[in-house]
Formats: structure tokens, C-alpha cells, sequence
């Protein structure tokens, strides 16, 4: 069946179709994993959009019921070259095809992804809509795609009720984690290190986190525009100046730093993918992260009586952590819990054990 892709500034792109049927419209990022698609899928972050894969064959391990990020996928749509019919690998419990299907996720293949992606590198990120209509009104599907906008995310893809994740083996310490778009690897991580996690919804009160007893506090990664997020800011205010370690990951980095008085700009066409060099200010060594923002701290806004950069990215110079002076909290704007990978920066977990430790109760 034909597809068709249509950016807001009218440039189409045919295809074919796979998964679902019928019209999505989000805004069109790109992605550079060369594995993970299934990670990719189900990653809070990408509500709202319609994800391109750089890597020109997706869906040749299938996908299995471990390695899901969250309950569901986000994407609205999925754009590559090739989606392989006939996976092929030991874990592989259904084709990539039969999963969008199901979740109601439109994909569109035999598209030139290498075009789109440079198209997107040039112009930056924009709108559009896939159809699988034979016939499509593109002027329709323009404006549509221009009137689009990702709102309320974080109140979208976060947990309706606290949930309780124990920790591997003995429970060394107790963390609060506030889910802005959490992926399940955060709370993996921290139950492997002896942290009994309690994931929160994103709208819960600091006081109610200072008062239940915790240890520390992780402040999640998650969609949209950080700064549309002014009561959880409000709230992250309180918990900066409490004296209880925190450790924020992507937007709950953002949203931290904003909250000591930065602020935050969009990126031309963001950092999505497993490839991101990046370098630790203090260690002074590089490393490969994992990376799915569209938006950045600006590090001149930062007050410097309040923190300071911790980490650039090595491709454009952009913020990537921030450590804050005389309070145990530090932030990160990429991935260490990474996966599939890569895990270069799973240290920083250790250094938030340690500030508990630190602090222990």
C-alpha cells in the first residue's frame, strides 16, 4: 500500500506503508541508532513525533517483550528505508511491522532517509504528515502539519499513581524517582545498585517527597519544551535548596537547571541517537552517549553563584551537565542508563550512591 510523507513547507516524499493505516501528523526528528529501534519505540521522549531512522534497515531482530522502555510505544509515526518481513534472532517474539500494527503506529518505508535526515540537518526540525490516503490533499495535509504543536507532554506519557520498584538483592538506600517520561532502564539501574525506587507522577509535591523518608531523588528524562513545565519547576526550586542529593537525567536536567535560573533554547534539529562524544570537564576524558533531546540549556544563562558546567558535547559545544555549588545535585543532559548501550557514563550512578552516602539517613 502506498504512503506518503508530507513536510509543512510542502516537500513530499512517497513510500510504502507498513503498520498501521491512515494519517498521523507530529513533528519529523531523526534518529542515527543503528540498533535500539524497539528502545527507540517505546521512549516517553518521543511523543509527538514522527521519528526518522538514519540506519537504512530496521526490524531484522523483530521485537520481543524485554526490551520495552515504557508500557507502550510514543512515536506517531515511523519513517525508514527497509523494515525487514523476516526477522531473524533467538528473542524475536513478532516482526516490527505486526507491533506498529497493533499500537496504531504508521510507519513508511522505502523512503530516502539520507535525503529527509539532510533535509532536516539544513532546514531543522519541521512538522509533517504521513497518510496512507491513495490520493492525499497535500495543501490539507500542509496545514495541518503547520498548526501542529506538542503540548502537555509530560502530563501525557507520566504515571497516573506511585509505583514501587524493590531493589536487586539488600535495599541499601531509597530513591525517589519523578517520572517526566521514565524509561524502565533508570529504574533497572538503580534497583542493580540496592535502591529501592518509588516512581512518582511528575506533578507530585517536593514536600511530599522530603517528608517520605528518601534517601535521594532522580529526576527522569521526558517530551516537549521544558519551559511549559512551570508548576514542576516551581516545585524542583524546593528540592535544590533541600540538601537531599538529586541526579537529573535529559529533560530533568533541563528542567532543574531552569529552575536555578537558566534557561532553555530549541535545538535546529537535536541530538537523537547512540553516537554523541562527550566530554567530562573535571575528568577530562570524552565519552560516547546516548542522547534524544530537542532542546538545550543555554550555559551563559546558568548564575554562576549557583552551578556550573560539567559537561560539553564535543560536535557543537552544547550543554550536557551541570553540578551545582554547595548542594549534593547533579544533572546530565544524555543518557547514562543507555540502552542497549552505549554505557560509558553508567559512573555517574555511582556518584549518586555516593552523595547518598553521604547523606545517608
Amino acid at each position: 500500500m502506498k504512503a506518503t510523507l508530507i513536510l509543512e513547507d510542502g516537500t513530499v516524499y512517497v513510500g510504502e506503508s507498513f503498520g498501521a493505516e491512515g494519517e498521523a501528523v507530529g513533528e519529523v526528528c531523526f534518529d542515527t541508532g543503528m540498533t535500539g529501534y524497539q528502545e527507540v519505540l517505546t521512549d516517553p521522549s518521543f511523543f509527538g513525533q514522527l521519528v526518522c531512522m538514519t540506519y537504512p534497515i530496521q526490524g531484522n531482530y523483530g521485537v520481543n517483550s524485554e526490551d520495552n522502555e515504557s508500557d507502550r510505544p510514543w512515536p506517531k509515526g515511523f519513517i525508514v528505508r527497509e523494515c525487514c518481513s523476516f526477522p531473524s534472532n533467538f528473542r524475536c517474539e513478532g516482526t516490527l511491522a505486526d507491533y506498529l500494527k497493533k499500537n496504531g503506529i504508521i510507519g513508511i518505508e522505502r523512503v530516502d532517509t539520507r535525503a529527509l535526515t539532510r533535509k532536516l540537518r539544513e532546514s531543522g526540525v519541521m512538522n509533517g504528515v504521513i497518510t496512507t490516503a491513495e490520493n492525499p490533499d497535500v495543501e490539507a495535509c500542509v496545514r495541518r502539519a503547520k498548526e501542529f504543536a506538542i503540548r502537555d507532554a509530560v502530563r501525557n506519557v507520566t504515571c497516573a499513581e506511585r509505583r514501587e520498584y524493590p531493589a536487586e538483592g539488600e535495599a541499601k538506600f531509597k530513591v525517589a524517582l519523578y517520572d517526566f517520561g521514565n524509561k524502565r532502564n533508570i529504574t533497572r539501574c538503580l534497583n542493580a545498585l540496592g535502591c529501592d525506587v518509588s516512581v512518582l507522577p511528575a506533578a507530585t509535591p517536593a514536600q511530599e517527597v522530603l517528608d517520605g523518608g528518601f534517601d535521594g531523588v532522580m529526576l527522569s528524562n521526558g517530551p516537549g519544551n521544558p519551559a511549559e513545565n512551570t508548576e514542576i519547576i516551581e516545585e524542583l526550586k524546593i528540592l535544590l535548596d533541600s540538601g537531599l542529593p538529586v541526579f537529573g537525567i535529559c529533560l530533568g536536567h533541563q528542567l532543574m537547571a531552569l529552575a536555578a535560573g537558566a534557561r532553555s533554547e530549541k535545538l535546529k534539529y537535536g541530538h537523537r541517537g547512540g553516537n554523541h562524544p562527550v566530554k567530562d570537564l573535571a575528568l577530562g576524558k570524552t565519552y560516547i552517549t546516548s542522547q534524544n533531546h530537542g532542546y538545550a540549556i543555554v550555559g551563559e544563562s546558568l548564575p554562576p553563584q549557583v552551578g556550573e558546567v560539567s559537561h560539553i558535547n564535543m560536535n557543537d559545544g552544547t550543554v550536557e551537565g551541570v553540578r551545582y555549588k554547595n548542594r549534593p545535585v547533579f544533572t546530565v543532559q544524555f543518557h547514562p542508563e543507555a540502552s542497549p548501550g552505549p554505557r560509558d557514563t553508567r559512573y555517574l550512578f555511582d556518584e549518586f550512591l555516593d552523595l547518598m552516602k553521604g547523606g545517608a539517613r
